[in-house]
C-alpha cells in the first residue's frame, strides 16, 4: 500500500477578509478522502493547510512523512474554495511543485482544477480528479500502489503523448451512508479550539448531510456534484453529532450543506433522531425562505437545536431574484424570517449585488429589506461568473483577462455589463454594514429606553458603535454618490 499525504489549497493566512474574522473550520472534503484511503489500507496524514502559515510549510511534511503520494484534495463543502480564488490557486500550484521535486505522484481534486486541469497538469500534476473524488481516489490509489496502468480509472484527467485526456465520468455516489466519517483526528483539533475560544468564546466545529442542491440559480456554480441531491440519513447524521460531542466537545456545530434537509419529513426526523441519541448541539445552517415555509419545518430545526438559518435572499429586489432564476420571492424572505425569529432562531442574510441589470432603486431595495427584516447577520457579495453556470455564458463576452478574485475581499464584478466599478461595490459593501449596525443600535437604543436598566459593557460598546456609525454614515453616502455618477458616465 502506499504512503500517502494529503493536503489543500485553502490557506487562511492568504485570505485577510477570513484571517481578520477568524472562524476556521477543518477541510472536510479531504478529510473524508483521506478516511476512504485509509479504508483502503494506505499510510495516510495530512497537511493541513488552513492554519499553516503558507506553502512553504509543506516543505516540513514532505521530509517528515516522505509519501510516495501527495493528494491535494480541495475541500467541496468550502465555498470559498468553490470561489477558486488567484491566490489559492497558485498555492495548490505551489504545493504541487515542491511535491513533486521530492518525487511524489501528485493527484489534485478540486473545483479550479475540474475547470481548469489543464493548468494544473502543466505545473506538474500527474492526475487530475473531475466531479465526486472519493471513488476515484481510491481506485487510483490501488492501481498506483500495484504498479497497474491507471489511466483507464473513470473520473481521471491526465495527459498521455503531450494530450489532455478527460477520461469517462465517474457516476455520484447515492449511498453516502457508506461513506467512512472525516478522519478528524488527523486534524490538529485543539489549535482550531483555541483560536475559536480566543476570539469568539466558543469553539464551533463543521459536518455535512448532502452533497449537491437541485434548484437553478443561473449564478451558482456545480462543478462537482452537478444539478444533483444525495442525502445522508438522519440516523447516521445524529450519530456522527454523538460521537462529535463525545470525542471533541464542540460548543456550536455549522451544517455547511448548500440546502439543509431538502427531503420531506427528513428535519422532523433528524430532530427525533438527535433527541433520542443525546446528540444536540446548538447549530446553524443554510435554507431557502421557500423551504422554511413548508409545513412545520421551522418548528423541527428549533427541536433539533437550530440556534442560526441562514438565508440566501440575495436581493430585495423581485426583478433580480427572477432574474437570476431563483425562484423565491421577496414576501418569503419576509416571512421565513419573520417566523424563524418567533421561534427564537436567529436569523442571518446572504445579499448579492451586481448582478447584471440591477439598479440603484434595486439596491435601494435591499437595503429597505435588512432594515425591515432586521436579520441578526448579513453577508455580502458581488455577482461571480464561475465557468459551468448560465450566468457565465451570459456574461463571458464581457470578461476581461481577469476571471477569479484574487481573495474573498476582492469584490471585482468582473463583467463588463455590471452596472458598476470595483470602487462603487466596495463603498457598497461598507454602507451596507455600516447601516445594518446602525439599524441595530437604534432598535437597542429603543429596547434599553423600553426597558431601562444599567447597561452591561457590551450594550454600551454597540450604543457607542451606532454613533460613529451615524456620524461616519454621510461620508460614505456622498462617495458612494460619487462613484455612482462616475459609472453613470462610464456607460
Amino acid at each position: 500500500m502506499s504512503n500517502v499525504l494529503f493536503t489543500h489549497s485553502y490557506f487562511l493566512s492568504l485570505d485577510p477578509k477570513e484571517f481578520g474574522a477568524m472562524m476556521p473550520y477543518a477541510p472536510l472534503g479531504t478529510l473524508y478522502a483521506a478516511a476512504g484511503a485509509r479504508a483502503g489500507g494506505h499510510r495516510v496524514a495530512l497537511f493541513d493547510s488552513m492554519l499553516a502559515s503558507g506553502p512553504a510549510e509543506f516543505g516540513l511534511h514532505l521530509r517528515r512523512h516522505r509519501p510516495d503520494v501527495v493528494v491535494i484534495f480541495d475541500d467541496d463543502f468550502n465555498y470559498l474554495t468553490k470561489m477558486c480564488l488567484t491566490r489559492m490557486r497558485e498555492a495548490a500550484f505551489s504545493l504541487t511543485r515542491l511535491a513533486k521535486a521530492h518525487g511524489s505522484t501528485v493527484i489534485v481534486h478540486g473545483s479550479d482544477p475540474g475547470d481548469h486541469a489543464g493548468e494544473y497538469l502543466e505545473q506538474g500534476a500527474d492526475y487530475v480528479i473531475a466531479g465526486e473524488g472519493e471513488a476515484t481516489l481510491s481506485e487510483l490509489l490501488g492501481h498506483l500502489a500495484g504498479g497497474r496502468n491507471a489511466e483507464p480509472v473513470d473520473g481521471l484527467v491526465y495527459v498521455r503523448d503531450g494530450a489532455i485526456v478527460r477520461n469517462r465520468k465517474r457516476e455520484l455516489l447515492h449511498d453516502l451512508d457508506a461513506l467512512p466519517l472525516p478522519a478528524r483526528d488527523l486534524l490538529h483539533v485543539e489549535r482550531y479550539r483555541a483560536l475559536w475560544k480566543r476570539r469568539h468564546g466558543y469553539f464551533s466545529m463543521n459536518i455535512v448531510t448532502t452533497r449537491g442542491c437541485p434548484f437553478h440559480c443561473n449564478w451558482c456554480a456545480k462543478p462537482v456534484y452537478g444539478q444533483t441531491y444525495h442525502s445522508r440519513t438522519p440516523g447516521n447524521v445524529a450519530g456522527e453529532m454523538a460521537l462529535l460531542k463525545s470525542e471533541f466537545r464542540p460548543d456550536h456545530l455549522w451544517f455547511c450543506d448548500d440546502i439543509f434537509g431538502l427531503k420531506p419529513g427528513w428535519i422532523e426526523e433528524f430532530a427525533a433522531e438527535v433527541n433520542e441519541a443525546d446528540a444536540a448541539i446548538p447549530f446553524k445552517c443554510l435554507s431557502r425562505s421557500d423551504l422554511l415555509l413548508k409545513e412545520e419545518t421551522i418548528v423541527h430545526l428549533k427541536r433539533a437545536g437550530c440556534q442560526t438559518v441562514w438565508i440566501g435572499a440575495e436581493s430585495g429586489s423581485q426583478k433580480i431574484l427572477d432574474a437570476m432564476e431563483k425562484g423565491t420571492s421577496v414576501e418569503q424572505i419576509y416571512e421565513s424570517t419573520r417566523r424563524l425569529r418567533e421561534a427564537g432562531i436567529r436569523v442571518g442574510h446572504f445579499l448579492q449585488y451586481g448582478y447584471p441589470g440591477e439598479t440603484r432603486s434595486d439596491i435601494e431595495s435591499t437595503l429597505r429589506m435588512v432594515k425591515e427584516c432586521a436579520p441578526d447577520e448579513i453577508g455580502i457579495s458581488v455577482s461571480y461568473p464561475l465557468p459551468g453556470t448560465k450566468f457565465y455564458e451570459r456574461v463571458k463576452s464581457g470578461l476581461g483577462e481577469k476571471r477569479n478574485w484574487i481573495d474573498s475581499r476582492d469584490l471585482d464584478p468582473m463583467v463588463g455589463t455590471t452596472e458598476y466599478s470595483q470602487e462603487f461595490y466596495r463603498a457598497l459593501h461598507r454602507l451596507t454594514h455600516k447601516k445594518f449596525r446602525l439599524w441595530q443600535g437604534i432598535e437597542l437604543l429603543k429596547q434599553s429606553i423600553a426597558r431601562p436598566s444599567l447597561p452591561d459593557r457590551r450594550t454600551i460598546r454597540r450604543l457607542a458603535s451606532s454613533a460613529y456609525h451615524a456620524l461616519t454614515l454621510p461620508g460614505l453616502e456622498a462617495e458612494l454618490e460619487a462613484l455612482s455618477r462616475r459609472g453613470d458616465t462610464n456607460r
